[in-house]
């Protein structure tokens, strides 16, 4: 499924990741956040990357924030 960008749709825990690279998080406080190895938290990012075509994570902040700000609703972030 795409967004209305032609992006395709990232899960909840995907978003959450996201929403949490945005806010300058690093992996293992993602990681401490979300109750999950560290490790995990990396292989998240590279299936985001690859699924939204950007390539590190300010790139991926850059694209949250572009959506956020065009009005995009994001079901859990605030």
């Amino acid at each position: 499924m795409r967004d209305l960008y032609g992006t395709r749709q990232l899960s909840h825990r995907q978003l959450r990741i996201t929403e949490l690279v945005a806010l300058g998080f690093k992996n293992r406080e993602i990681a401490n956040q979300l109750g999950i190895g560290h490790q995990v938290v990396r292989n998240y990012l590279s299936k985001i990357y690859d699924k939204i075509g950007v390539h590190n994570r300010v790139e991926l902040a850059l694209w949250y924030e572009a959506r956020r700000q065009a009005g995009k609703t994001f079901s859990h972030a605030a």
